[in-house]
């Protein structure tokens, strides 16, 4: 199948791994990208610019196709030294960075100086059209059902992906909610070029993450995450567990006077690796999205894109085409 993203990327099928804290480690992008998508090193969970580059260098002895890096720009007490981590990615031969969170504009020069094509993860249209302008090559339109940040519009994908598509003239994937040859179907019809996967990618044999979380998320459904932080805006979808229930209590007493020092015990990256690496399903809140209700097996990456690959094809030429 070939698409504007895939030629971009120069990927086989128009599917990209998500970046993911504490997930998105060389293992998985490598497995992704040997299976024909566009795996994501998250670069912020290497602690440092030379530990991203050890990284890196682990993905290319893993895999001779594409992969990028994920950069999230977001406000902290401490910034990251994100020109150490773009030095890093320049230097080990990645040409595809996702950035997420706040506009990456005042990086793009060099980004795109090095010939690095970049894709925006966007909530809105309105912030779609802004990464077009600063020279973003494509987008990622995240909608309301996705796991980790959805935005403050609450604007499921339906509705989010033809808008885009009126609006965008580069190339975008749609985001949230997507599991399944189904998925892949329904956001081309609706004027997307491929797909971005989060959640269900770690419910895969390659995901380096504790079976505890996989079987959690196959035996999850649809109605099992909750949405944190609304009062500070900076809403985020997880996963429903007694850290959780404990957020959404430590809110509902505070109401306007909540601040991110009243829970943010249950919500940082040392706690959110707890569950995600040793397995301790409650210490704290942990990104998912709301296809963990399409979720039913822990297949791996291969299998996986070949199934939605061939579901894809099946449904187009059988179910689409067949019932003209």
């Amino acid at each position: 199948m070939k698409t504007r993203i895939t030629e971009l990327f120069r990927i086989q099928h128009p599917i990209i791994q998500g970046g993911m804290h504490h997930v998105g480690y060389a293992e998985l992008a490598s497995a992704v990208s040997n299976a024909g998508g566009l795996g994501i090193i998250t670069g912020l969970t290497q602690p440092t610019p030379d530990d991203l580059a050890r990284e890196i260098a682990r993905c290319h002895e893993m895999t001779d196709k594409p992969f990028g890096v994920n950069l999230t720009f977001l406000p902290s007490f401490k910034a990251p030294p994100y020109p150490e981590y773009i030095q890093a990615i320049i230097e080990g031969g990645v040409k595809a960075v996702e950035t997420a969170g706040r506009s990456p504009e005042q990086y793009m020069p060099a980004l795109k100086d090095a010939g690095i094509k970049v894709i925006h993860k966007c909530t809105s249209v309105r912030h779609a059209l802004k990464a077009e302008k600063i020279g973003c090559d494509a987008v990622s339109v995240d909608g309301f059902e996705c796991g980790g940040h959805p935005g403050e519009d609450d604007i499921p994908n339906f509705i989010l992906l033809p808008r885009a598509a009126e609006e965008l003239t580069i190339p975008f994937v749609a985001s949230g909610g997507m599991a399944d040859g189904r998925s892949l179907v329904a956001a081309m019809a609706l004027g997307a070029e491929g797909m971005n996967m989060g959640t269900r990618f770690i419910a895969t044999t390659d995901a380096p993450v504790h079976e505890n979380v996989k079987q959690a998320l196959v035996e999850a459904d649809e109605r099992q995450t909750r949405l944190i932080m609304r009062g500070l805006r900076n809403t985020e979808r997880v996963m429903k567990n007694a850290a959780v229930d404990e957020i959404v209590r430590i809110e509902a007493e505070k109401g306007d006077d909540v601040s991110i020092d009243d829970i943010r015990h249950l919500v940082t990256g040392v706690k959110g690796r707890k569950v995600l690496q040793e397995g301790q399903m409650d210490e704290a809140a942990w990104s998912c999205g709301m296809v963990a209700g399409l979720i039913h097996d822990i297949p791996s990456c291969a299998d996986l894109l070949a199934r939605i690959m061939d579901e894809a094809e099946t449904l187009i030429r059988q179910r689409l085409v067949g019932s003209l």
